[in-house]
């Protein structure tokens, strides 16, 4: 892919992370109540707008590189971005992708992650090709294990995050959602 793709619901545009959502890239990403159940490394934190430009440079650079997609999201009539999502971590055959998100608390309750989830998948089967999209979420997230059900996911019990004892898999087949 040359140009980045842009996915658009009926209430939500999808649209790549420019620098001028640093503001919003430090939130998200540096929020108690966003980042909750988000474990990072000490070097991956977003501590002030420098950390957040270079996130941006670096997702940015990861879609030139074919090795991740991150979209901003964001309603439809407000180009102000209110969550993230990518499709990450490909495996070496890029064949599976794991997928992350966030959310603006302001925005959590109202579906939004229920609408831009499905299209994200949907990209993956059909454009990228891929086979299964994994996702790691924190075992006490209620909401994110919720939303990964509701949309098909399958958690899987005998898997485990060997970088994170805290996360559950879940996983969702290419089979289970295109015939």
């Amino acid at each position: 892919m040359r140009t980045f793709p842009e996915i658009k619901t009926k209430r939500l545009i999808l649209r790549k992370i420019e620098d001028l959502d640093a503001d919003i890239i430090l939130f998200l990403r540096s929020d108690e109540s966003v980042t909750k159940y988000i474990e990072r490394a000490e070097n991956r934190k977003t501590k002030n707008m420098a950390d957040a430009s270079k996130f941006i440079k670096e997702i940015n650079e990861a879609f030139e590189q074919h090795q991740s997609i991150s979209w901003g999201i964001s309603l439809i009539n407000n180009s102000t971005i209110i969550g993230t999502i990518c499709l990450w971590n490909f495996s070496e055959n890029n064949k599976i992708a794991e997928i992350g998100y966030d959310l603006n608390p302001e925005f959590q309750g109202m579906g939004i992650m229920s609408e831009a989830l499905p299209r994200v998948i949907d990209f993956g089967f059909k454009k990228l090709k891929l086979n299964r999209i994994e996702a790691f979420t924190h075992k006490d997230n209620e909401n994110s294990k919720k939303l990964l059900v509701n949309n098909g996911f399958i958690f899987k019990e005998e898997r485990k995050d060997v970088e994170n004892d805290a996360n559950i898999i879940f996983e969702i087949d290419k089979e289970a959602v295109i015939n």
